[in-house]
């Protein structure tokens, strides 16, 4: 309780919109606190986010979804049902599928919430997606709105002297789209209105929906007078982490194409970056003796944008066999495989790596 005590006593300073984003002139590798300081707290916890910037990342990541009545809040999922006792408090509002999506609610039924850790059901039981991580249930966060946690990293950086940026992805707006909401132009509006409007400033907007980003390129930062940097992140078609409605039906996105020669010039007509999955960087099947390394990198390069992947953990069985630790990994991925920045959840590990090998403040 003490040390939450010391978290929410730093999240006090908030400051008003339209704040003056200064550039940040650094031209080295970068680190993004994956939902903040994850690995240590509830994942996009405002505790995480205190933390995540406490430990002198580059960028701190939001995850935002849209309420039943047009609010952002920041959460991994459109539905509330990992991180929070929605079941209890609300049973009566699961749709046909168990789940309860956040678009049925309004911002000040979700305020009356608790979350937690992430956890999935097992035999009627909650089990945490992490073991080893924070105890559920213990202590009390609360989801919050995108506005505050702008607030919240913006007034620290005028409180501490730094300037971390941050770094939203636009969850599923596919399934927004479909549900009469336009998660992308709200989320824009209000990075505009925080100051964030050109690609000096320190913000990427992110996301795994190609139509989507292209749309944010195409149509709605010309429309808001804005030029800010752009990721396309990528996904494994098998996910279905983008979907299209075709023949009244939702089928997966094809991102087979990202994966072929070229893809790379392709996406640098609409985006700045890229954020893909280790394993489309280094092959799983990579050894100590002989890394596998995809060509990804350097065409992105070629192309000249950067490249981002997700997500590097310490937990058990997360780092990959080709890496003796977790500096050995990132060793791997900034220095020979010479990605721009990575998404952890022990941010502080990844900071103190840099410094270590000067290549960060």
């Amino acid at each position: 309780m003490k040390i939450l005590l010391i978290f929410f006593s730093l999240l006090i300073t908030a400051c008003s919109t339209n704040v003056t984003v200064v550039k940040n002139d650094k031209n080295d590798k970068i680190v993004i606190a994956h939902r903040g300081a994850s690995g240590y707290l509830p994942e996009h916890s405002m505790a995480a986010k205190a933390m995540a910037h406490a430990m002198d990342v580059d960028y701190i990541e939001q995850d935002v979804v849209m309420t039943k009545d047009n609010q952002l809040v920041v959460l991994h999922d459109h539905y509330l049902d990992r991180v929070t006792n929605v079941a209890k408090v609300y049973p009566d509002k699961k749709r046909k599928d168990g789940r309860y999506y956040v678009i049925d609610f309004t911002l000040n039924e979700i305020n009356q919430l608790e979350m937690t850790e992430g956890f999935n059901i097992e035999n009627g039981k909650q089990i945490a997606n992490y073991p080893q991580r924070f105890p559920l249930w213990k202590s009390s966060f609360r989801v919050h709105t995108f506005e505050e946690e702008i607030e919240i990293i913006q007034g620290l950086n005028k409180t501490t002297g730094k300037n971390i940026g941050l770094y939203p992805e636009i969850k599923s707006p596919w399934f927004h789209h479909h549900e009469g909401k336009d998660i992308s132009k709200k989320i824009l509006q209000v990075l505009k209105s925080y100051g964030y409007k050109t690609k000096d400033d320190l913000v990427y907007l992110q996301c795994f929906d190609p139509n989507e980003i292209k749309r944010i390129h195409d149509n709605l930062l010309p429309e808001l007078d804005m030029e800010i940097k752009l990721v396309q992140l990528i996904a494994e078609t098998e996910w279905k982490e983008t979907m299209i409605y075709q023949d009244e039906k939702f089928i997966p996105y094809s991102y087979d194409w990202m994966f072929k020669a070229g893809a790379m010039q392709k996406i640098a007509k609409y985006a700045d970056g890229v954020g893909p999955w280790k394993p489309m960087l280094v092959k799983d099947e990579s050894t100590k003796n002989n890394l596998i390394i995809t060509n990804m990198v350097k065409e992105a390069h070629e192309a000249g944008i950067e490249v981002h992947p997700y997500t590097f953990r310490l937990d058990s069985g997360r780092i990959p066999k080709y890496a003796s630790n977790f500096e050995d990994m990132l060793n791997i991925f900034y220095y020979q495989v010479d990605v721009d920045g990575v998404f952890t959840d022990f941010p502080d590990r990844a900071v103190n790596f840099l410094k270590g090998t000067g290549l960060t403040h």
